[in-house]
């Protein structure tokens, strides 16, 4: 199995999101959410992965994430996309993006 690197970009209570990378390469993004006896993930890969490389990646997402957690876990569900980043926004950029098209969102050049 291939090894895998988490960076944690969030934490909460309930939750985590975290950064998966294979060396040097980002492979994607899993947003965890711990609820009274499941866990719940959302997978995003990068890259076109077949089903035995996603439950690969599942499996190491398990035992090295949820598993040792300390949340209670009877199961761990899944839902798996596959895309690519296109950016990151926030109200800062909001604000400036309006500001710029005068409130309706479209830039003039």
């Amino acid at each position: 199995m291939p090894s895998f690197t988490y960076h944690r970009q969030v934490r909460t209570l309930t939750s985590e999101i975290y950064e998966i990378r294979d060396s040097a390469r980002r492979v994607g993004r899993i947003d965890l959410h711990f609820a009274s006896q499941e866990a719940y993930g959302t997978l995003i890969l990068e890259r076109e992965t077949d089903e035995d490389g996603v439950l690969e990646i599942i499996e190491s997402i398990d035992e090295d994430l949820v598993l040792s957690s300390e949340m209670p876990r009877n199961d761990f569900l899944v839902s798996v996309y596959n895309g690519r980043d296109i950016g990151f926004y926030n109200d800062d950029f909001l604000r400036e993006r309006l500001a710029q098209t005068g409130g309706n969102g479209a830039v003039s050049h």
